[in-house]
Order: C-alpha cells, then structure tokens, then sequence
C-alpha cells in the first residue's frame, strides 16, 4: 500500500496536494462550530448509585440537577432593607425560569432555616437556585439565569454586589475560561513551534509543511467530534487534547518521513528510489506508531465517564488525521516541491551573517548520538541503575496521591465561582457542598416512626450537625424543630438531607460516609447516597475498578504491536518496563506540585487531593506517545540488526546506529510536543494545567533519560536476547509479522553466518 501511495504521489502530486486542500476547508467549516456542542461535565459515573439518587431527586422532587449559589451584599447588612429587596427580586426572577426547579434564601424561608443562609458576620445572605438540565445543560440555563439577574436587577440596586457561584457556574465558567485557554494555546505553541521546525528543517516551506498536516488533523477531529455529539456527549477538553496532539504528531510523522527521505538522497538515491524506500520504511513505521498511540488511547472507553471516554475519541481521531495526512501529503508535497523543499534555509541565513562555514558531512560514527551511545553501553549497569533509581526517586510522591473532584478551586481567584466557594467555606456555617443526601427509592407503606428513628441515628454520627427529614430536623438523636433543609416524601419515595462538617476530600469526610452508610435504612429499607462526597467516592470507585483492565488492554496491545514489529518477546517487556518508568516523574511532579502545593501550585489553588481522571488520561496519553518513540527508534534499529551478522557486538553497533539515525529526529520532535503540550500550562482552569505540565515532563524524560540511557543500557545488557522469541513465535512471526522493506546496509566487518533469533543465547 505504502509504495502504492508513493507512487501515486510521483504520478500525480498536485492532485493529491487539491484535495488534501478541499478536505481541510470542508472539515474547518462543519468542525469549527463543535465548541458550541460540547459540555465541561463527564466527571460522574452515570451508573452509580449517586447518580441514580440525583436522577430521582429530579424526577420525583424537582430538586434540580446543579445548584447555583447567589451571595447578595449590600449597605445595611443581610439584614438591611436594601439586601431583602435584591434578594426577593432574584427569587422572584429565576422562579419564573421552566429551569428552575427549586429555590431558598435567607429572605423568604422560616428564620430557624434562614440563619444558615447569612453569613456569620451578617454582611451577606444567599440565595440557592435548584437548576434542571442534567450535567449539560444546567450550566447553560445557569447562565441565562446569571445574565438575566445582572441586567434586570442589578441596576435597580446600586451599591448593592451580587456574586454568582454553586456547581452550575462553575460549570458554565470552566466552559468559558477553556475555549479562552484554548485560542491562548494555540498562539504560544504554533508560533514557537514554527520556529523550532524552521531551525530543525531548514528551509520555510519544509518547515510549514508538518503546520500544514497538523491543521489539517485539527480540523478533521472536530469534524468527527462534532458527529460524536449528534449521539452522545463529549468534553469541552477534548479540544485542547486535539489542538496539541495534532500539531505534535503531524510534526512527529512529518519529520521522520523527511529526514528519512533526506538520508536517503545523502545516501546516493534519485529522488523517485528515494521516496519509495522512505514511504516503504518511515512510512510503515508511522502507520505502526500510529496504531499503537491510538489503541492506547482507545482503551479509555472502558470507563463510563464521559470525560474520559472524549479523550478517546478524540485521541484516535486525531492519530488517524495526523497519519493519513502524513503519509498521504507529505510525499506528494516533497515532489511538488522538488529542490524548493530547502528553500529559504535560515540556517544557511544565519551562517552567512556571522560569517561562518556551511557544516561538512560527518561520518555516523562521529554523530554525537553515535558517541554518547557508545558512551553508555561502555557503562551500561551503573548508568541503567542510576537511570532507574532516579525515576523511582522523583516518582516517590504518587504514593502519597489522595483522589478528589474538581470542584470551584480549579478555576482562577477572579473567577466569581471560586470567591463564592471561598467565602461558603470560610464565612457560612451550612455550606451546602458538604451535605449529604440520602434516598429511599421504595418508601411506600413506610411509618414517620422509621423514617424520624433512621434521621435520629444519622443525626448521632460525628460531624454531623443536624439531619433534616420529611417531618422535622434532628440534632444529636433528637428533634428539635421543622425541616431546615430539603426533605420530602413523593411518589412512594422519600429523601433525607444530612449536614456535614467535615471539608470534602479529606479522611474525616471518607470516615464520616462510612459510618453513614452503617447505618440501615427505615425498617431495612435500601437507600441510595448522592452529594458531592459520595459522587467522587462513586467517581474514583468506578475509575479504580476499571483501571487493571484498562491497563491489562493497553498492556497487551502494545505488546503484541511490538512483537509483530520485532519478532522479539523480550522487547515488548522491555519497553512496557521502560515506558511505565518514563512517566514516574510526571506523576510524582503532580502531587509534589499540586496535591502538596509546592512551587506555590504554579499559580492554582492546592486542595489536598489530584483530580482522579487526570492520571489516568495522562497515563493513556502518555504511555501511547512514549510507544510512538519506541516504533521510532526499535525499528530503525531493527533494520540494522537484520542486515548484521546478528553477534552481540552487532547488537550493539545496531543500537548505536539506530540512536544515530533518529536520535536528532526524536529530540527535535519531542522538543515540539513539548511546546504543544507546555502551552497547556498557560491554561486558566488548574487540572488543563496539570495535565499540561505532566505531558511535558513525561515527552522530556522520555525523549531524553530513557532513550538515550536506558534504552541502549538495558539493549547492551541484554545483547542477543533482545530479539529472542519462542521458537512457535518465531514461526507465528513469520506468517503475521511486519516485514521490512529496502537496503539498509550495516557498515561493519565481513559478516559471520546468520543465527536464527530463536537460538540466540
């Protein structure tokens, strides 16, 4: 097939070039407006027992699906004249929304209830807005809801201060802040990635060419996660994954594929041979890569959270654009340019100004990548044990990693949302976000009695201040008054608020649900928990459950890629090994960082605890980029084994010369990825910029410690049994195996017999 399209791209270039063009403004102008359609939800597990109890409280109580929380100030004090009126007319409005499903404040409920709506120094009351809508479109009617209040009543009440906050805008804010976060990355990386490939490449137009193939793997995902969204919900993050994946990998591909053609053409090749050995070589090896990255990530849709499950589509749609455009394209584009390919050479520039000499050819064994391999082959066991122990060291952190759910705090402190949370934790003494709420699905047939004797125990736990139940409000096993918080009976069902002082995420919070959940429900009823607490307990539980499967596929497919690439057993361990190594640090950093607050959090707002699906996008994402330099290097390795004699010195002269003819196209592109990535980190919305730092630092440790250390380390320590297989594999490889393609010659002495692989020893 590979030499199929290179001949057709010697035949017919401009064709290919037109509707490389034609599909690209097509996927641009459908794939563009996606942003409107997607949601910054997906962190719940929609089959959960919380999120069962969410959906009844909607259905059954109108209890709405997302709060949204309005602090009112005003001269005079919650208490003031001016402060009721601004608080009943922002009743009065959002009860007329058809989204609106419930609303309380500290001016139209009992006085008894009203004292946990004013803030403890009585500046301030709230007022709590029960929206419907589901994880997607609560934020949305937050928001028109928010608008509404701003222009309508606001200007009625000057010197008065209205601050939106609750999950339904913080929400709503995360949606906004990303697409802004999105346009700020995408003007760090592609200008300072052009100029990275502008020095890398040479000349303007080799260097525009990858930008070319990055948009194109762009737009095309958002065309297909536009079409995901027609059938089901996808992350508004998915788009930052697609914008920096896209621009890497085109980079990526695009660069193998022409230092590929270069050597072939310094190497004495005409053009056309030399395209043909390119696309039959490097453009295998780009296919392969590609499969392995996108089986990677696909695996994520094992997890119900649509968070999660976004970044699968995503990911593979994006590896497939970047490919297809880069074995498609890219050698239609290298004919189209011909010689021009290295026009406009910088590089060339640059020598001229400061009046320096153009560089001569040098022989590969006075390539630095040549040297410093030698180098650490020479030192394999101390510089591999060293490389290992330093990994294990930085990724000592993790141990300690403590999972939560994102929640205000990862915006930024100008965000309403977040100086509304802050001001609930530090000024209310009733702060919603720590309650939990307990369900009786089947309540029918069941006596106040049961239902006040089940409040009253819930009432005795520790750090619960009070339980408000269908008939009244319990307070350390006692009744002591009405209802102060939701409650109610409806439709055979029935449902419990219990307060909570405990902060969320933290071990007494995880004690406290314990103990609650000890406690049998009325008369042996079952009952179901929601509120936040229990939803990240849902969340993390889901993750955790799924994740030795999710490990166990990407395990598997990558070793089984590996093996139909190498034929070797023992190099499939081996990279597994030495991928899981390379993203140590970059877990490690995330707690270090932004679990335990070091570095001041870089700029976000530490609380104790990791998002939990951020580690394992980030070990899905990363694990697949780390097996993209594995192809990388391993087959241009390979190809030198196979023309050597196959001796343990031969062995390491393959690894040698494997580093040496892609060592510079590894760095240089990982060095690319990682500006990609880094613009992450200039992201608003704290766990994008997580997720940004944790990518980069895996790309850097990858590209560099473990290829240049401990790859060649572990390849020399091991000698001949690199590419030892069972004798059945070895015939099993022979059938189904990847076949290599074009004369590679190992430059070497006269070459003794061939062993087979299965024999080496």
């Amino acid at each position: 097939m590979l030499h199929r399209i290179a001949l057709l791209a010697i035949a017919a270039p401009r064709r290919i070039i037109a509707v490389a063009a034609l599909l690209m403004v097509g996927a641009a102008v459908f794939g563009i407006p996606v942003a409107k359609s997607l949601s910054a939800g997906g962190f719940q597990d929609p089959t959960s027992d919380s999120a069962r109890a969410a959906q009844l409280l909607t259905e059954k109580f109108h209890q709405g699906d997302m709060q949204l929380v309005f602090t009112v100030d005003a001269p005079g004090g919650a208490h003031g004249a001016q402060a009721r009126a601004v608080g009943t007319q922002i009743v009065e409005r959002v009860q007329a929304s058809p989204h609106v499903a419930g609303v309380t404040s500290a001016w139209t409920v009992p006085p008894q209830a009203a004292a946990d709506l004013v803030s403890q120094d009585s500046t301030a009351g709230l007022v709590v807005v029960g929206v419907t809508g589901g994880e997607n479109n609560a934020q949305r009617y937050a928001k028109n809801l928010v608008d509404d209040v701003t222009a309508n009543v606001l200007p009625q009440h000057p010197g008065a201060t209205v601050t939106p906050g609750g999950t339904a805008m913080v929400y709503s804010q995360i949606n906004e802040q990303n697409e802004h976060d999105l346009l700020l990355m995408e003007s760090i990386a592609i200008p300072l990635s052009f100029l990275v490939l502008v020095w890398v490449f040479g000349g303007l137009l080799a260097a525009a060419l990858p930008m070319a193939v990055g948009g194109l793997a762009i737009v095309g995902t958002m065309s297909v996660l536009r079409l995901i969204t027609f059938t089901t919900d996808v992350s508004v993050f998915a788009m930052n994954l697609s914008t920096a994946m896209g621009l890497a990998l085109a980079i990526d591909y695009t660069l193998l594929i022409i230092s590929r053609y270069r050597d072939e053409l310094a190497e004495g090749a005409d053009p056309d041979r030399a395209l043909i050995t390119t696309m039959v070589t490097s453009g295998r090896t780009v296919l392969f890569s590609a499969v392995t990255v996108a089986l990677s990530m696909a695996a994520m849709v094992l997890f119900p959270m649509y968070f999660l499950r976004s970044f699968a589509y995503a990911g593979v749609a994006t590896v497939a654009f970047a490919a297809a455009a880069a074995i498609v394209v890219t050698p239609a584009a290298i004919v189209l340019l011909g010689p021009r390919l290295n026009s406009f050479d910088v590089r060339r520039l640059v020598r001229r100004t400061l009046r320096r000499p153009d560089p001569t050819p040098k022989a590969v064994e006075q390539l630095f990548w040549y040297r410093s391999t030698k180098f650490v082959m020479r030192r394999a066991l101390p510089i591999g044990l060293a490389g290992v122990a330093l990994l294990l060291f930085l990724g000592m952190p993790f141990l300690g990693v403590k999972w939560g759910f994102p929640d205000d705090r990862v915006l930024p402190h100008s965000a309403s949302a977040h100086q509304v949370g802050d001001r609930l934790r530090s000024d209310f003494t009733d702060n919603a976000e720590t309650a939990v709420t307990i369900v009786v699905p089947d309540a029918a047939g069941l006596s106040p009695a049961a239902v006040e004797r089940y409040a009253a125990e819930l009432s005795r736990v520790p750090d619960v201040p009070a339980v408000s139940a269908p008939t009244g409000t319990f307070v350390d096993g006692t009744k002591v008054g009405p209802p102060t918080a939701a409650t109610g009976i409806a439709d055979g069902s029935a449902f419990l608020t219990v307060g909570s002082n405990t902060p969320l995420f933290s071990d007494a919070s995880e004690t406290q649900l314990d103990r609650l959940h000890a406690i049998a429900g009325p008369d042996g009823r079952a009952v179901e928990f929601t509120g936040v607490a229990q939803v990240n307990r849902d969340s993390v539980d889901a993750i955790m459950s799924r994740l030795p499967l999710v490990l166990g596929v990407i395990a598997v497919i990558t070793f089984a890629l590996l093996f139909l690439l190498t034929g070797s057993v023992v190099l499939p361990l081996k990279a597994l090994v030495l991928n899981v190594l390379s993203l140590t640090a970059a877990f490690g950093a995330l707690v270090w960082i932004f679990q335990d607050g070091h570095l001041g959090a870089l700029g976000t707002t530490p609380t104790g605890t990791l998002v939990a699906n951020l580690p394992v996008l980030l070990f899905c994402i990363a694990f697949g980029l780390s097996m993209d330099y594995e192809v990388f290097l391993v087959s241009r390795i390979r190809e030198f084994w196979l023309h050597s004699g196959q001796t343990r010195a031969d062995n390491d002269k393959s690894v040698a010369l494997g580093l040496a003819r892609t060592g510079r196209v590894i760095t240089a592109a990982a060095l690319v990825m990682s500006i990609s990535f880094a613009a992450l980190i200039a992201a608003q919305v704290s766990f994008m910029r997580m997720f940004g730092l944790g990518l980069t630092l895996a790309v850097l440790v990858d590209a560099t410690l473990v290829r240049m250390m401990l790859v060649p380390a572990f390849m020399h320590v091991l000698g001949r049994w690199n590419w030892w297989s069972p004798r059945p594999l070895v015939r099993l490889h022979d059938r189904i195996g990847i076949s290599e393609s074009g004369p590679v010659p190992l430059p070497a002495a006269p070459r003794p017999a061939p062993i087979a692989v299965a024999d080496a020893g």
